[in-house]
């Protein structure tokens, strides 16, 4: 019985770090996929860029800046805008999320209100911003901050909301004040939520920034893709789509990396 049981084991644990291999080879498989779709899409004189021709591009931006930038000089300029707008929209819309999502009288009262600022699409805010603002710096880091705000406010609230009641009445046994139901029961409870909520703000910061830098800017990601959409330069623009997908991909690790580190009981558990 014994040994057949340390067989069943070795062939689940055998099982196991096949399926760890196979998570390991399936990103490479998909980028693999990805640049032979693109080969096809540019094959047969479509006119659609090759990466050959993007890769081209990204030296000559090298070799020639626009506007005395890089490539990597454009996407520090669009970095700098998305960090200084999630910088806000982190240390505010947790706090918020927190004082809606935890106390009822603060959501009947500020409820309403959030939910009206929500439900304004994030573009729509960009011809406000410009005629309040003008088309300089701050404009564009206020663009993206109203644009990424209320995805991390509706995770903290949900998160804070959702909070197991079996927890907080342990907290309540062990004669619990308040704020330490909130601080260290409620909070670390919502720390999930509260990271989805980082993870979906990035993503709206990405899209906002680049719709404003779009329409009226002199340096960023955006204004490389507007300025070859300007000059029908397709390479000039799939290489800054491209840009777009390398750095989202990256910011997505380092956050899914932080995720583990403060919150290591969101790792899967490998029970297969």
């Amino acid at each position: 019985m014994t040994k057949k049981k340390n067989s069943m084991l070795s062939a689940a644990e055998i099982r196991e770090k096949q399926l760890q291999i196979l998570y390991k080879i399936l990103p490479a498989v998909s980028v693999i996929l990805l640049i032979g779709l693109w080969l096809l899409a540019s094959s047969g004189g479509s006119g659609f860029p090759s990466p050959a021709d993007v890769w081209d591009k990204t030296i000559q931006l090298f070799v020639k800046p626009v506007k005395k930038l890089s490539l990597i000089g454009h996407v520090g300029v669009s970095l700098r805008r998305i960090g200084l707008a999630l910088l806000f929209d982190w240390t505010i819309g947790i706090a918020f999320g927190v004082l809606i999502g935890w106390y009822p009288k603060a959501k009947a009262l500020l409820g309403p209100m959030f939910n009206a600022f929500r439900a304004v699409p994030p573009l729509a805010w960009i011809p406000l911003i410009t005629l309040w603002f003008g088309i300089g710096e701050f404009p564009k880091v206020l663009i993206v901050i109203f644009g990424s705000l209320a995805s991390i406010v509706v995770n903290v609230q949900a998160g804070m909301s959702n909070v197991e009641k079996m927890y907080l009445d342990v907290g309540t046994v062990f004669n619990a004040t308040p704020g330490q139901r909130l601080l260290k029961i409620a909070v670390p409870s919502a720390l999930d939520a509260i990271f989805a909520g980082v993870r979906t703000s990035t993503s709206a910061a990405w899209m906002v920034v680049l719709a404003a830098e779009m329409l009226g800017a002199n340096a960023g990601i955006g204004f490389l893709i507007s300025r070859g959409m300007d000059s029908l330069d397709m390479p000039l623009v799939l290489t800054g789509m491209v840009a777009i997908g390398i750095v989202g991909a990256i910011l997505a690790v380092v956050t899914q990396f932080a995720e583990r580190m403060i919150c290591p009981w969101t790792r899967r558990k490998k029970s297969f």
